[in-house]
Order: structure tokens, then sequence, then C-alpha cells
């Protein structure tokens, strides 16, 4: 167990074994780590402990420099725990290099279906029992995708929480992932059109760049096909705080002028790559949909949601766009079967992917009766109209959980939690502790 110090802070690495399935404890084991972080001041005291779920699915725990973000408010009162959740960081990597060993596609997609957020929270009470013992709580910090993992949480094991944060991550109890989808595109549209409000002039660049890349075969330096629609994918920028303006400077750096006309700079193939690339994060893709899937919603499988619904957002066709005189609209969080084609990242993982989106009757995340007596105290942020999830989802949802508060701002983007300086974590505690 390494421990080392960085400037404030005490740093201790954890490993813990945990079953694949949790249904047959006794099968196959795998290693989920995290990383401990305290105040160097407070490094001997019984401070309780926050366990932080990280935004996903499959994103590694924030690696910390120093006392940086939020944890510059967290170190005030708590002992922190960065998680890297099953398959991610430094626990037992799944992706292209580790995923096909388990053998044909349908036998990948049985092993990855075990990385759902029902089997994030089981490994998180083992280790909570492991590091608190059986009766200890901790609260819980949940951005995104985390929070999802929270309210999964409250649902199957509300006894190990004493409280609960919940930054941009309030999920529809009963959304549908189509209707998820469905009510996504509108809210990317009017990112989109805010984007070209401030900067007109990237309406021309954009179009310039979906025209090469129809007319050209362009890949990005990891070798990966760069296609109009791979580019209209960094809209996914669109949806944080500077996103806007970082795609921007992207585009500005477009187009370089070469032997046989303008063509696209590396400087910009570097950036929208690193934009792009699922090398860091296969799971976000792999699972992006199925985390949506609960059989009391629909039973059904999720059948490449956000390609089917594209086709209702005819707003969203780069061809159309470029026959007519509409601006080429970028894409939000979306995930579509070309991308496992044209990413060297997810080209290994392809067949397991389909075996995922046609897979049905997937376990429910959430309880709703545990739920509404929920006993442990929540407070959780709602940004206004955040890009990646649906306010009006989460202002039901939290009308659904007994004794959840919530603070709706548009001060803050998605991001807020991370570009706050611990602002957006205090308000939360406040609020939970009855200050607010």
């Amino acid at each position: 167990m390494a421990v080392y110090r960085q400037p404030g802070t005490v740093l201790t690495d954890h490993t813990f074994d945990v079953p694949l399935d949790h249904a047959a404890p006794g099968g196959e084991r795998i290693q989920v780590y995290a990383r401990e972080v305290v105040a160097a001041s407070r490094e001997r005291e019984p401070l309780p402990w926050l366990l932080f779920l990280q935004g996903g699915p499959g994103g590694r725990s924030p690696r910390p420099l120093g006392r940086d973000t939020w944890l510059t408010r967290a170190l005030d009162d708590y002992r922190v725990l960065l998680l890297d959740q099953r398959g991610t960081g430094r626990s037992t990597p799944a992706n292209r290099q580790t995923v096909p060993a388990r053998g044909d596609g349908a036998a990948q997609a049985e092993y990855l279906a075990r990385f759902r957020a029902d089997s994030i929270v089981r490994d998180c009470e083992l280790i909570r029992r492991e590091l608190l013992g059986g009766d200890g709580q901790w609260s819980l910090l949940g951005q995104s995708f985390g929070g999802f993992c929270a309210l999964t949480y409250l649902s199957l094991a509300p006894g190990g929480v004493r409280e609960a944060f919940i930054t941009g991550g309030l999920p529809g109890l009963r959304s549908e992932v189509g209707d998820v989808y469905r009510s996504a595109f509108p809210r990317v549209e009017r990112k989109n059109t805010a984007h070209y409000a401030r900067y007109p002039e990237d309406a021309d660049t954009a179009r310039a760049v979906a025209r090469h890349l129809r007319d050209h075969e362009v890949t990005l330096p990891d070798g990966g096909l760069f296609t109009a629609e791979a580019f209209q994918a960094l809209g996914i920028l669109l949806g944080t705080g500077t996103g806007s303006h970082t795609l921007h400077y992207l585009l500005e750096d477009a187009f370089i002028p070469g032997p046989a006309g303008p063509a696209l700079s590396d400087s910009f193939l570097a950036e929208a790559h690193s934009n792009l690339s699922f090398a860091a994060n296969p799971l976000y893709a792999v699972l992006h949909e199925s985390i949506y899937g609960q059989r009391s919603v629909s039973p059904g499988c999720t059948g490449w949601a956000a390609q089917a619904t594209h086709l209702e957002f005819p707003q969203f066709d780069v061809d159309k766009a470029l026959a007519g005189h509409g601006p080429v609209l970028f894409t939000g969080e979306m995930i579509y079967p070309w991308m496992f084609a044209g990413d060297p990242a997810l080209i290994p993982l392809q067949e397991a992917a389909r075996h995922l989106a046609l897979r049905e009757d997937w376990p429910d995340l959430y309880d709703a009766a545990q739920l509404a007596r929920n006993e442990v105290p929540v407070a959780a942020a709602v940004y206004h109209d955040d890009m990646y999830v649906d306010t009006a989802d989460s202002l039901a949802t939290a009308r659904s959980v007994r004794g959840l508060r919530t603070w709706v701002t548009d001060e803050y983007e998605h991001d807020g939690l991370r570009v706050s300086g611990g602002r957006v974590l205090d308000r939360l505690i406040r609020l939970v502790r009855g200050e607010l």
C-alpha cells in the first residue's frame, strides 16, 4: 500500500479484489483500485470518508495535483476516496487490448454487461466494509454518471451512506433510452445556436470542413477515419463552460494552404483526435446506452437508440446541411455504430458493442419505492439546460427522492464541480447541513 505526498496532501494507494459477478461471489475476481486523499495537516485524524464517483461511464477517477479543483473544499472536512470504477484506470482494464481475450463478441458482451452501475455500487459496498467496517457509513459525491451511480447506491444499499452530493447527475428513474436522446437533440441544437451566435464565422468554417471531409478521405493521427460525422461529434465540447471557446479555437486552425489547395492542418487533426479518440475511455462508448437499460421501463434492447433517434432530427444530417443553406450542426453525447468502425480503440470491440446493443431484459438500476422513503440527506446541483442530462428528468427525479434538496443554477455548465474551485461542493454541503 504505497503512500506518497503532494503539496498539501497525502495519498495512499488501495487495491481491492471483488467478484466479477456479485451474484457468483465464488467465481472470477477482478481488481478495483482507489486512491485515498487527505489533507497533510489532518493525516492522522479520524475524518469521515467521502467516496467520489466519477462521470462516464468508463471514466477513471481524477488524478489530483495537490489540493486542486473540488478537493480544495472536500479536504476541509473529509478523507476522500477516488475510485477507479471497474474496468477503468488502474483497476483491471477493460479495453481493446484485454476484452478480445474473452472470446467472441457474445462472450465479450457477457463480460462487459457486468460493468454497469449496479456492479459498481456492489464493489463500493465491499470496499466500504473493508475500510470502515460493517457499520461504517461514508458520504457520496457523484458527478454526472457518478450521480446515476449514487441513485443506484441509494436504491440498493442506503444503509452504507451517510449523505450524498450529486452534481449534474440526477437521471430519469423511468426514462426510456429513445426518449433520453429525443430530449437531447433539441438541447444540443440550442448549444449549437448559442455557439454560432457567439462565433458567427465558425458556421462557414464548419461547412468548409464538412465539405472537405465529404470530398476527401482523411485520417487522424492514430489512423482512424475522420469523416464528416466524426467532425460533428466534436460538439460534445459544447456542454462545458469553456467548450464553445475551445471549439472555436480548434476551428480557426482548421485549414492550411497545400500544394493541391486547402488542406486540414496537422494541428487541427491532432486536436480533433484528442477530443474524439476513445483510447482512454472505451467503456464510455461501449456501455453508454446500456446505462439506461431497465427491464421495468423497457424490456427490449437499447438498439443503437442515438442512431435511430438521429433520423427524427434532419437538421443534424450533414448532407442536408451541405445541400442547403442551414448550418452544419454538431452532435453531443451520442454514440453511433460507425464509431466502432473508425476508431482504432473501438474496432476490436465492435462485435461486443453490437451484442450489447441487442441485449434485452437489463436489470433495473433504481428502486423507486426505496427512493420514495429515502432517509439519507441528499443535495443535488442541477444545471439549467444541461446538455448531457435532461433538466426536466433531473427535477422529476428530485421530486421522487424523499428529502432531496436541489440547487438549480445557470452559473455553471455540466463541469461546474471541476471548475468552480470548490464552490459547487460547498453549496451542496451547506444544503445537506441545513445551512441554506
